[in-house]
């Protein structure tokens, strides 16, 4: 007999699903919006522009990689909206080329025309005067000629490898000694500035980038021979780093060795800039072991990520105003302050950054605990932080101090891994206990625990979030996190803790949720529950906030949600798979998506259970990898202070009037105008500080 989930599946139509890589291409279409709204300072488009840019780079690297290699393999398998690995790849490729030409119209047509009518200028080797070539030619002598290798291609050299999202220079060359043609690849070096500035005798600045610096003076390259013309070109490699994992091998040694092998990944992309020679293409092709497929064929610039130097200029008139952060009310330092800990012994304390600052909550919290001769012990988890990391500091001043520090760093955060090797060689050094989670999941969850003795009884302490430990990306991030000292939290971090460095299989707990056994399940069952208060006619209703949803399981339920006829309301930054406003599947489901100054990050859900609202922060998006290969909590917030702020946070989202992009059911977004929620967000929240 069949399950009664597997009727419920067996009801629903076939075509009930987006495509995943579609509807990711689809939210970076949404921030190109935002490069090509003139609405918006000059300088804040140029950011997303660049943002684009890195975005789809990572894609490649990671999704399309991803695809390609599957494919390789002969993977027959569907994608759950029934597509093929060729057919993903040729819609991918469709909409990828086409959201290609809008980047690069809106730079050359659009801002590097209002760029110029402002006084900043990128220009070419040909448009400059005679003293600006003087003394570029100076600098390139000095500065860029040294680090250059000029690498021929012929019988006695090998076709060199093209090392990944470098830019290079394919040089045609002429000997005139034996009247043969020759092929030269040149890289730009990524260690020298990408826009070199050449002075100007007003206030105007003027740019002009490196690898026409370096093409102007390609003679001095290949003396004796002839320059006939060269070309730009730059190639992504598939960067997804696979670790065979075994109990008895050092899993820090296994992942150096992968992350070696990742430079030498295979090519995924090449990106050419036009024009070019077809025979330097297929030179290119043919080398590289790409298809046509795979060309890019980009107009103007390559690597428009490098824009971001252009936003580091000092005009901020260009910008945004500034943001500050503010301290949350409940941690402010009046004229008599009081520690952290005293403060939460007084009620829950929810941060929602980067509004609040991180340095006056999460990290002083970390800082009190290190400096606090009360503290016995600190744990935490590490998946991602910053290069001067002040709360790795903390953690390396808490176990010189001799207390007990464990933190468990994630190595595999993907395109961290290097920098959390060097972290955690730092924190094993200064004395503190670094373990590196469990064998094939990756720890993502943001958890911090201090155990502090208060006259002679132990007292724990807990810090739970959405986003990393990192100050410098929690001032463009939007994440929530709890501080608490609430006992039964305490409790469970402390079992979590455990399980992820010791031998534990505990799987249940008091508050929380944690994958990869029990955030799916614990979520469709209360999704179902929700149904059954609709059908009993009692207050039902259903809203997630996460970066995508695309998890099949939890999709279903929520269309069987809606068919029962709960309201439910999705905010969404990235993908969502979910169809919303089916007839007869998801009629009460809406998706909205905003885009913004800063990165919608938190994870919250709510259920309105029949009139006792839950309130769910975490963590966990509703993903394959993160409810099922992932280390995962989502915390049940019980405080009524922070679910009144959650409420109060979360519902100007979905209200009408509200600058957004709304989801259609045949997975087209619309963009509606309205106010800016997050400066509205803003707003509120620094009246409230006072």
């Amino acid at each position: 007999m069949p399950s009664e989930s597997a009727s419920r599946t067996s009801a629903l139509p076939a075509d009930r699903y987006l495509n995943r890589e579609v509807s990711w291409l689809d939210f970076n279409s949404r921030v190109l919006e935002l490069a090509e709204d003139d609405s918006l300072p000059l300088l804040e488009r140029v950011k997303f522009l660049a943002i684009f840019a890195s975005n789809l780079d990572e894609f490649y690297m990671v999704r399309i990689a991803g695809l390609k290699r599957r494919q390789s393999t002969g993977l027959t398998v569907r994608s759950p909206d029934g597509l093929t690995i060729r057919e993903q790849l040729e819609r991918v490729t469709a909409r990828t080329r086409e959201l290609v030409q809008r980047h690069s119209d809106v730079f050359n047509k659009d801002v590097l025309p209002r760029l110029e009518a402002t006084g900043i200028r990128i220009v070419h080797w040909e448009d400059l005067e005679d003293d600006a070539m003087r003394r570029l030619r100076d600098y390139f002598r000095d500065q860029v000629f040294p680090v250059l290798t000029p690498l021929a291609v012929d019988p006695a050299h090998p076709f060199p490898y093209i090392s990944g999202l470098s830019l290079n220079l394919a040089v045609s060359v002429h000997d005139p000694d034996t009247n043969a043609p020759r092929f030269a690849r040149l890289k730009v070096p990524n260690n020298v500035p990408r826009f070199v500035p050449v002075a100007s005798p007003d206030d105007t600045v003027i740019f002009l980038p490196l690898e026409d610096l370096i093409a102007a003076h390609l003679p001095q390259l290949f003396p004796g021979l002839d320059v006939l013309d060269h070309h730009f070109f730059r190639v992504t490699r598939n960067a997804d780093v696979e670790v065979e994992e075994d109990r008895d091998e050092d899993l820090l040694q296994a992942l150096e060795r992968e992350l070696a092998r990742r430079r030498f990944g295979p090519a995924v992309r090449l990106e050419v800039a036009e024009p070019m020679d077809p025979r330097i293409l297929d030179v290119l092709i043919s080398e590289l072991e790409v298809s046509p497929a795979d060309v890019v064929h980009v107009p103007g610039l390559l690597d428009l990520a490098s824009l971001m130097a252009l936003y580091d200029l000092d005009r901020p008139e260009l910008k945004d105003e500034p943001f500050v952060p503010t301290t949350h009310p409940r941690l402010s330092e009046g004229e008599t302050p009081k520690s952290v800990f005293a403060t939460l012994r007084e009620g829950d304390v929810l941060v929602h950054h980067p509004y609040h600052s991180f340095a006056t909550s999460v990290q002083r919290f970390i800082e009190q605990a290190a400096a606090d001769p009360d503290v016995l012990a600190i744990k935490q988890t590490l998946y991602r932080t910053s290069g001067d990391s002040p709360i790795v500091s903390a953690l390396i001043e808490a176990a010189q101090a001799g207390k007990q520090v464990v933190v468990l760093v994630e190595i595999k955060a993907r395109f961290d891994e290097e920098a959390n090797i060097s972290w955690a060689r730092s924190l094993e050094r200064a004395g503190c206990h670094v373990v590196y989670g469990l064998v094939g999941l990756k720890t993502h969850c943001k958890t911090a625990l201090v155990v502090r003795r208060e006259q002679g009884v132990i007292r724990r302490y807990c810090h739970i979030g959405t986003g990393n430990y990192n100050p410098k990306t929690a001032r463009i991030y939007e994440d929530l996190g709890i501080l608490t000292a609430d006992p039964r939290v305490g409790a469970d971090l402390t079992d979590l803790f455990n399980v992820l460095t010791g031998y534990s299989r505990q799987t249940n707990y008091r508050t929380l949720m944690v994958a990869p056994h029990s955030i799916r399940n614990g979520l469709v069952e209360k999704i179902r529950r929700e149904a059954r208060h609709a059908g009993e006619g009692r207050p039902s209703g259903i809203r997630i906030k996460a970066n995508s949803i695309v998890d099949e399981r939890v999709i279903d339920a929520l269309y069987e949600a809606s068919q029962a006829g709960v309201p439910v309301e999705l905010f969404v930054r990235g993908i969502c798979a979910l169809r919303p406003g089916v007839p007869g599947l998801s009629e009460t489901i809406r998706v909205r998506s905003i885009v913004g100054r800063f990165l919608e990050h938190s994870r919250v859900i709510s259920f309105l259970n029949g009139g006792e609202p839950e309130w769910w922060i975490g963590s966990a998006d509703l993903m394959h990898r993160n409810l099922d290969r992932r280390v995962e909590v989502l915390l049940r917030v019980c405080d009524e202070s922070a679910r009144t702020q959650l409420e109060e946070s979360l519902s100007p989202a979905m209200a009408p009037g509200v600058r957004c992009w709304e989801l259609r059911s045949d997975g087209q977004w619309d963009r509606l105008e309205g106010r800016d929620y997050q400066a509205e967000l803003t707003r509120r929240i620094h009246e409230l500080a006072g």
